[in-house]
């Protein structure tokens, strides 16, 4: 029997895709949605208004994403990959021509009941096209330089659009997904290598660049990096984010002040409370406990997509469950980190837990693919 006969013939039909769900990962979706819900109602000072009530509904239509997606064979998701991948571009080229701005950035598009980020589209669409990539090219090739060029080139074009925007974080999370793809398909190290040391020159230009004709960051994104190294040269200014983020942390200590108790969210000496830095709201009511208790629920679902990964009976299955998983990881890292001082702030939100519309939609659908995977996978026939 040919794999795809035997494909076929085990993969479950109807009803049977709903007990072939991975609930255990749906439920820590849940949990974690649960808390952004649970904190979007303590910054509001005790109201489902204006956060909680249309992060619920854009939840709910998230969910049912997921399950959508997740009843389509895998097969199906391979095949549009390239299709997605353009899409995203054309999307990103329409918000350089009528984009929504703000906060000085030209990031959205208005669909009417919510302004749509393609960048966060394009996330999942990059992982789905170079996991597509290398289940076509043959194990062989895969280090050979014509076939690494093509999906570098297939990296830059986006990040490079994304840059334009400007949105620096989103640029970083493209290009480091993206290296995380090639890497996990068996792409050489030396490659790596190389990326790592031109990144360095690189990093040495942008900081010679700084006030010439050729500076390659906005003023803004340079305040960001000195925020960083020195917080306290501009603690009412540039340096104000970071600083009262480091306060709310500390006050937390290891058990918290207790729920809606938060003493710099609630006076509003934490900016952004709802969306970037709401990670430093739940570490002060909750304290080291309640931090890392988020953080282990985010890791118990990189270990559920790990699994699926490995369980997986074809290239694709596992290189873009891979690369989701790799896309969440980075999501929460650079959040965790930069609220914490550890890492420039670069403007990327708490994975479903952040308010906003546009991540938690791509999220779930994203994990629709990895749910779909896990349902189409060849299993033995029942007997």
């Amino acid at each position: 029997m040919s794999y795809l006969e035997y494909h076929a013939k085990s993969t479950p039909t109807g009803l049977r895709k709903v007990l072939h769900l991975n609930w255990g990962l749906t439920l820590l979706l849940i949990t974690v949605s649960s808390v952004g819900f649970l904190m979007l109602y303590s910054v509001a000072g005790g109201s489902f208004s204006p956060w909680v009530e249309p992060q619920v509904k854009r939840f709910a239509l998230g969910l049912g994403v997921m399950f959508v997606v997740a009843m389509i064979p895998i097969w199906f998701w391979r095949n549009i990959s390239v299709v997605a991948y353009l899409g995203s571009l054309a999307l990103l080229v329409a918000v350089e021509l009528f984009g929504t701005v703000g906060m000085g950035a030209q990031r959205w598009i208005d669909i009417g009941f919510m302004r749509l980020q393609p960048s966060e589209v394009t996330k999942i669409a990059l992982v789905m096209l170079l996991a597509a990539y290398y289940d076509w090219l043959p194990a062989e090739k895969t280090s050979r330089p014509l076939w690494v060029l093509l999906p570098v080139a297939l990296i830059l074009i986006p990040t490079a659009l994304v840059l334009k925007q400007p949105d620096l974080g989103t640029s970083i999370l493209l290009m480091a997904a993206g290296g995380g793809v090639m890497f996990l398909a068996g792409v050489h190290w030396a490659y790596f290598v190389a990326v790592i040391a031109a990144g360095a020159g690189l990093v040495s230009a942008v900081f010679q660049s700084r006030g010439t004709d050729w500076q390659l960051l906005k003023d803004y994104q340079f305040r960001r990096i000195d925020t960083f190294l020195d917080p306290s040269q501009d603690p009412l200014g540039a340096g104000y984010h970071i600083t009262q983020s480091k306060i709310a942390l500390g006050s937390g200590g290891w058990s918290g002040r207790g729920f809606m108790q938060g003493t710099q969210s609630r006076l509003n000496f934490l900016p952004e409370k709802h969306t970037d830095f709401i990670f430093t709201t739940l570490a002060e009511e909750f304290g080291f406990i309640g931090g890392v208790t988020l953080l282990s629920i985010y890791m118990l679902i990189i270990v559920f997509c790990i699994a699926s990964a490995i369980a997986a009976k074809d290239r694709f299955s596992s290189l873009v469950i891979m690369g989701i998983a790799i896309t969440f990881f980075l999501f929460f890292a650079v959040n965790m980190s930069m609220v914490m001082g550890l890492a420039p702030v670069v403007g990327v939100p708490l994975p479903m837990v952040s308010y906003g519309g546009s991540a938690m939609l791509v999220l779930l659908g994203a994990f629709g693919i990895v749910q779909s995977a896990h349902i189409h996978r060849p299993r033995q026939a029942s007997r």
